[in-house]
């Protein structure tokens, strides 16, 4: 009997609606903090009275402190710190890339980026007033593989948020990728059943270990929710949101939002669906956080 994927696919979290009582005015200073031996430089958007906390965790570009994205959630009474990627902007350190699939995947740097992100969350918790204030990752891409790592390292992370984030391991991503090879009228001419028998029995163009964000993921307790877009050509979204719903039914407080128009940009102002969507998501539980 095959099983209806398409009826998996489809749903879209729906969430109540809460009400915070927010101001869109926010202060912003500038910070640095060290992480294994180097100075890292970013910002901190702090409301006046935040529900939440996050960290911005970037993906696999060479990317200065997210803004932009940072203040969309600042407006809505979440407190942020983003920062210039390791080696990047004014952070110190090495950037490692651009080329996917050398050394910017391999375990060594997916580790080191975590602790960034980890010692970016212990630098957050010590500008907030009230040290309840639950705090969270959220990221895009790469960060599939980096924040379960963090998180699985720092028990003061306390949910996280992923957009178009990766549940497969770093081989199978690039496995797919290049397969895809940046082709977006791809799944107008594959089947899902060509994508995955090509993840499978690929050979591999890069030799390194792989990384399973499984691992950490089911070492972790917190809850998650991943934002995806069903046109993705560079993840397979179907096979991840498989993987997810597996853990989920071993008891896994893991969630998911599938868009079927869009690609791997989830977090793009173009549409601001998934990003609304994850601002309340990060509202209900936050809201459960500080009563627990």
């Amino acid at each position: 009997m095959k099983i209806n994927f398409l009826f998996l696919l489809l749903q879209l979290l729906i969430l109540p609606q809460i009400s915070f009582s927010q101001s869109e005015s926010f202060s912003v200073q500038e910070v640095k903090f060290k992480s294994q031996n180097v100075t890292l430089s970013g910002s901190i958007l702090m409301p006046e009275k935040p529900f939440a906390a996050a960290v911005i965790v970037h993906g696999s570009d060479p990317v200065k402190r997210e803004m932009e994205f940072a203040k969309r959630l600042a407006k809505e009474g979440i407190a942020v710190l983003t920062y210039d990627k390791r080696g990047v902007g004014e952070s110190g350190g090495v950037y490692v890339g651009p080329t996917v699939g050398t050394n910017n995947i391999d375990p060594a740097n997916l580790t080191l980026l975590s602790q960034d992100a980890s010692e970016a969350v212990l630098t957050l918790k010590t500008y907030l007033k009230d040290k309840k204030t639950p705090i969270g990752l959220v990221g895009f891409s790469q960060a599939g593989w980096i924040i379960p790592i963090a998180t699985s390292n720092n028990p003061q992370i306390k949910f996280m948020v992923l957009f178009s984030c990766p549940t497969i391991t770093t081989l199978e991503q690039l496995r797919f990728q290049f397969y895809t090879n940046g082709n977006h009228d791809f799944w107008n001419n594959h089947t899902e059943s060509d994508a995955r028998e090509h993840i499978k029995n690929d050979s591999d163009r890069y030799q390194f270990i792989a990384t399973d964000p499984k691992i950490s993921l089911n070492a972790i307790s917190i809850p998650g929710i991943w934002l995806f877009g069903e046109k993705d050509i560079q993840i397979p979204v179907k096979l991840c949101i498989e993987q997810l719903n597996f853990m989920k039914a071993e008891g896994k407080p893991f969630e998911y939002a599938l868009f079927p128009e869009l690609g791997h940009n989830t977090s793009s102002d173009d549409n601001s669906t998934p990003v609304e969507i994850s601002i309340q998501w990060i509202k209900e539980k936050a809201l459960k956080l500080k009563k627990s």
